[in-house]
Order: C-alpha cells, then sequence, then structure tokens
C-alpha cells in the first residue's frame, strides 16, 4: 500500500506532488498494468524496481506521456490530470531522462538544454544566447554538475557529464517531477557517484524524483522509497531506511510473501 502523505524532517505533512491509483495498461491481450498504485512526493526519491517485463517501462511511460492509460486515475499537485502526450506532462511539470539521453553529440551544452525551447530575443528571429547561457550556468552550478564548458560539443563529454547534462536540462525545465531511466547504466565508479549527487540535488530542489534501476546499490543509495512492480501488480512498497536489499529482492521475485513496510 502506498502513503497518501509524507512527513518531512520538521514534522510538517506534505501532499504527494503525483498519485496514481489503480492504473491499468493493456497491448491487445497482454495486461502490462493491473490496478498499479504510485505516490511521489516532492522532496523525495522513489525508486521503482522489479524484474524485466513487470511494468516498470510502462508506469514510467505513462507518467511522461508517451503511453496512455486505459484505466485508472492520476492526480498531480491534488488535481486530475491528464497525460494524453509528453507535450500535456511537459505542461505539468514532468520531465523524463530516457537510458539513452536523447542528446545531440554536434551540439554544446546550452544548444542541448535548450534544445526546441531556445529564447529568442524580443521581436526578432535570433537567439537570446546570453540569457540561455546564464540560466544554464545557474541550474548546472546549483546541481553542482562540474561540466567543464558550456559551450563543449556534447560528443567530448564523458558519459557521467552527458547524464549532468540531461540531468540539468529535466531539472531546466521539470518543476514537479524529473523521471529517470537506468541512471548509472554503463558509467564507471566515479561517474556514477556524480550521478548520485545529481538525483540528491534534484531531491534538494524540492522535486519529486522516480528513479527505474535494477542495481540494488544504486537503488539503496539515492531512494527514500522503493517501489516493487512484479507482472504489472505492486508488489510491495518499502521505505528504504527500514529495509534490506534481501527483502526488496525477495518481493521483486516473489519468493517469499512480502508484505510492504507500513510508512511513517
Amino acid at each position: 500500500m502506498t502513503r497518501t502523505a509524507l512527513q518531512d524532517g520538521s514534522g510538517a505533512t506534505t501532499r504527494p506532488v503525483l498519485q496514481m491509483r489503480g492504473i491499468g495498461k493493456r497491448y491487445g491481450h497482454v495486461v502490462a498494468l493491473d490496478g498499479v498504485d504510485l505516490d511521489v512526493n516532492a522532496g523525495e526519491v522513489v525508486a521503482l524496481v522489479g524484474d524485466n517485463g513487470a511494468g516498470k517501462s510502462t508506469l514510467v511511460k505513462a507518467i511522461a506521456g508517451t503511453h496512455r492509460i486505459d484505466e485508472g486515475t492520476v492526480l498531480v499537485d491534488g488535481q486530475p490530470a491528464e497525460l494524453g502526450s509528453p507535450a500535456a506532462a511537459t505542461r505539468l511539470g514532468i520531465e523524463t531522462v530516457y537510458q539513452d539521453l536523447a542528446l545531440c553529440d554536434n551540439l554544446d551544452v546550452v544548444a542541448n538544454l535548450y534544445l526546441g525551447r531556445e529564447v529568442r530575443r524580443s521581436r526578432t528571429p535570433f537567439l537570446n544566447r546570453e540569457e540561455m547561457e546564464r540560466d544554464a550556468a545557474a541550474v548546472i552550478a546549483d546541481l553542482a554538475a562540474h561540466l567543464p564548458r558550456l559551450d563543449a560539443p556534447v560528443a567530448a563529454l564523458s558519459g557521467g557529464q552527458r547524464q549532468a547534462v540531461a540531468v540539468s536540462r529535466a531539472a531546466l525545465w521539470g518543476s514537479r517531477i524529473v523521471l529517470l531511466d537506468e541512471p548509472t547504466a554503463a558509467l564507471g565508479v566515479a561517474q556514477t557517484a556524480m550521478v548520485y549527487r545529481l538525483v540528491r540535488s534534484l531531491r534538494e530542489r524540492g522535486l519529486g524524483v522516480v528513479v527505474i534501476s535494477h542495481n540494488m546499490a544504486d537503488v539503496f543509495a539515492v531512494a527514500d522509497r522503493i517501489c516493487v512492480l512484479r507482472l504489472g501488480r505492486n508488489a510491495g512498497t518499502f521505505l528504504t531506511s527500514e529495509t534490506t536489499p534481501d527483502q526488496v529482492v525477495a518481493a521483486i521475485t516473489g519468493s517469499a510473501e512480502v508484505g510492504p513496510r507500513k510508512d511513517s
């Protein structure tokens, strides 16, 4: 069972920025999601885990607006929301960083952050490069992304730095929720540590963060809460501080009857 409110360190209670109830998605006769619930609070990292085919990617694509749900309700900041397209999700402040990052190697950092959303000078067709550089530098500094130069082509960056560009773009445009699909895949130790810092920075900015990962070390390093999907259904929700990797793996595999831990 997912929770409907979260107490922060001061004891104040915050409502979830995203609530999904009874989410169903079918592809012909194949049931990808069956009555799935998910809550994401502002300033919280939720890890979405499960075996291949558990429904993780389908659920994230439903949040991102690339897949329409067949049944269920979605609330954003407590208000009913229609996530019928990526543009609709973007308007609601939801940004997604897919595993392939969707970066243009031949463009520099600033151009990638503003790709398709370029700022133009008033009443002219010319780009306002100064404003874009200023805002890009601010969000990169806020995230402590440690990029070499804003005019560096993305092709010249390391894997961790490329991930930092994608996360910075999401932070620049996402006002409520950032979705990260396998953010440390194929990264080395130092680059993975950079991604951990980026995820924590998103949380500190007050965003709700959803991380898909198969790596239990990643999950326990950054997540406040872990939501397990199995065969398209909820299989448990755990507070990271009160559970172990073995309990989560048991829920993923169905090797034991593991109920969700009660949230505080």
